[in-house]
């Protein structure tokens, strides 16, 4: 129990931050909603024009494969630090990680998520 006792901490900080928002957020938040404050705001001026719709698909794909590949930087760097000390087990283990990423990405041009028409 002892050597959970820092991610209890870190949860139950985490968890009370979140419900002070929360709360701070119900208690001092606008309460009257009139047209002007339902109205989108565009750094202090009227909107300029009416929205064109909804953002594509393909934005929020790319910024997944982004987010993705991002993650696998931050977990491939510390490995090629330590390559020589970690042996051969992590060299297949991380083979495995760049197997996964890789098949990942096959998918996502396969299924056209990287093309903009």
């Amino acid at each position: 129990m002892r050597e959970y006792l820092g991610v209890i901490l870190t949860a139950g900080f985490g968890l009370a931050v979140a419900a002070g928002m929360l709360a701070f957020s119900i208690m001092f938040g606008p309460k009257k909603k009139t047209p002007v404050k339902l109205e989108p705001f565009e750094c202090g001026m009227p909107p300029a024009m009416e929205p064109r719709g909804m953002a594509r698909v393909n934005f929020y794909l790319v910024a997944v494969l982004f987010v993705m590949f991002d993650i696998e930087i931050v977990f491939l760097y510390p490995w090629a630090v330590s390559f020589r000390e970690l042996g051969r087990t992590a060299f297949y283990a991380m083979g495995g990680f760049l197997a996964v990423l890789f098949a990942g990405l096959v998918y996502a041009i396969k299924k056209g998520a990287l093309e903009w028409d």
